[in-house]
């Protein structure tokens, strides 16, 4: 028999341990046993790796020594038992445990996996309690470039890098303003100059660029600095505003071809209401702006686009017609305009078209924009000739118009006249049919009006300006010698006498009012060279 002898270290303690080992029958070596020696400060345990010990109290080295020696055959059949019988949950824990603890390794894995499913969790849960505060304590106002206000918005944020102030802010009652700068103080205007400082240092910024033709031809030219793509920080009414411009590159607005622009407003939860307050105030300098004039639109894909700047109405006494024709269309546009609910409860599409033809520089167009100006209307132009345009396109136009506009289609009788196929394609798609269609179809809007000009009445088709398409129609031609004297006394106040003598030196000649204008412009400080010259009306090139 084979035995393991094993001696206490402990200093001052003279014990030792043998631990018989199990051999084959015949054989001088011992066969594979797993001992567990558990090392406590009273002393040394050894328990067979299979032996149930649980309830029985740790043995000296002395006891365990002799009950070892007395009982060779329990401990061969715990040791050979241990080799083929599962051990205690109990047991296995303990010996990972004795792995764990003697292997630092081990340890020092399990602590920074502890660590790290810490620092994801806090994390995790720290984003998790941001994004709930900011859903509890910020409101967030999205404004698309499609929308009408994002424009106005960009109007109102280039006044402000200009520094004219806003208006909402001037408007505020004294009680409101008493209030506000009792509460505040100091405070306030520390915010507000620090707002300022804020908003000239942005370091993210694009260009505004107004140009203005001036009557005697000079050109002013401003470039007004606004915020660009980022993120700047204003302060508007007391309350600290975030302001994000944003373009996608990779979205584009097709009828366009301009990138996808977002401005995003984002303030606290308290002050959402200023969100209106701002955009009413956009707004309305928007509309001050346009105030007095009139703004021209033409179609930039499916949509209607201002063209240029908006333009100071014309008066209706300076375009000059034949006597009635004004009066008469003036008249039933007004009519037509009060009388929606006539319309509604009898049944009648409620639309007006108006067809003005005659021959050329007769002063169609100009009375129609002294019109829009009479009505405070504005004037969307539509050109049927133009390259791209189709049938729905056609129709979307005519549906889709800005509030209080007259729609005018200009020469109306060229525009399938000439349909030859170029090199990029037709110049129009838009068929006759579509055209009908669009006038006075199922899908037309209502509440539009359609004034149309013409310069050959004899080759429009009938059912183009039949009653429904076309309700009143008027012929505007050359100055009649009413017209004459009227125009003559409008540039040159005060000679009768020089009319007089004007209008009979045409009695035999036709003449547009465009001709007349430009004679009387050309001769402006000089009504006695005007009648003098007459004949140079029917020249073409002259100079005197």
């Amino acid at each position: 028999m084979t035995t393991l002898h094993l001696q206490d270290p402990t200093p001052g303690r003279e014990e030792s341990l043998s631990i018989p080992l199990i051999t084959p029958n015949g054989s001088s070596h011992p066969q594979p046993q797993i001992i567990y020696i558990n090392t406590r400060p009273h002393g040394i345990e050894v328990v067979p790796r299979a032996a149930d010990s649980s309830s029985h109290p740790p043995a000296s080295p002395a006891a365990l020594s002799r009950t070892a020696a007395a009982s060779p055959t329990s401990t061969s059949t715990t040791s050979s038992s241990s080799g083929s019988t599962p051990a205690s949950g109990q047991k296995e824990d303990g010996f990972f445990q004795s792995i764990l603890d003697s292997n630092p390794y081990f340890s020092a894995g399990f602590g920074l996996m502890a660590l790290g499913a810490g620092v994801t969790i806090l994390r995790r849960g720290t984003l998790a309690g941001a994004s709930i505060l900011r859903r509890q304590l910020l409101v967030t106002l999205e404004i698309p470039s499609k929308d009408k206000s994002y424009l106005w918005f960009l109007h109102w944020m280039s006044s402000q890098s200009r520094g004219t102030g806003s208006l909402a802010s001037t408007k505020v009652s004294s009680a409101t303003t008493t209030a506000s700068a009792a509460k505040s103080g100091v405070f306030s205007k520390w915010t507000d100059n620090l707002a300022d400082k804020i908003n000239k240092r942005s370091q993210f910024l694009a260009v505004q660029t107004e140009f203005k033709q001036h009557d005697n031809g000079s050109v002013s030219t401003r470039f007004n600095l606004v915020p660009g793509n980022g993120r700047h920080l204003i302060r508007y009414q007391g309350a600290w505003i975030q302001v994000e411009r944003t373009r996608d590159a990779k979205m584009m607005d097709l009828s366009t071809g301009s990138p996808w622009e977002t401005v995003t407003l984002t303030t606290l939860s308290r002050d959402r209401a200023v969100f209106s307050v701002l955009l009413q105030e956009a707004q309305q300098m928007a509309l001050k702006n346009q105030e007095g004039k009139t703004v021209i639109y033409t179609s930039w894909g499916p949509e209607w686009r201002p063209f240029g700047q908006p333009r100071k109405r014309r008066l209706l006494e300076s375009v000059i017609l034949d006597e009635g024709i004004a009066d008469r269309v003036v008249r039933d546009v007004k009519e037509f305009i009060s009388n929606e609910k006539w319309y509604a409860n009898r049944g009648i599409p409620y639309r007006r078209g108006y067809l003005l033809y005659g021959p050329p520089g007769s002063g169609k167009t100009s009375f129609i924009q002294a019109l829009a100006g009479e009505l405070e209307y504005n004037i969307c132009i539509l050109n049927l000739s133009e390259r791209g345009l189709t049938n729905d396109r056609l129709n979307h136009l005519l549906t889709n118009l800005p509030e209080r506009c007259i729609i005018l289609l200009e020469d109306v009788d060229a525009a399938f006249a000439k349909r030859d196929k170029t090199q990029e394609g037709f110049h129009s798609m838009v068929t006759f049919s579509g055209l009908l269609n669009a006038l006075d179809g199922v899908a037309s809007s209502e509440g539009r009006i359609i004034f149309m000009t013409t310069n050959h009445i004899e080759i429009l088709d009938p059912a183009l300006i039949r009653p429904g398409r076309v309700d009143l129609r008027e012929y505007v031609g050359d100055a009649t010698p009413v017209q004459i004297r009227r125009m003559f006394n409008r540039f040159y106040e005060g000679q009768d006498e020089l009319g007089d003598r004007f209008v009979k030196s045409l009695e035999a000649h036709k003449v547009s009012t465009a001709a007349l204008q430009g004679h009387f412009v050309h001769f402006k400080d000089r009504p006695e060279a005007a009648c003098e010259n007459v004949k140079y009306l029917f020249v073409r090139d002259h100079v005197v």
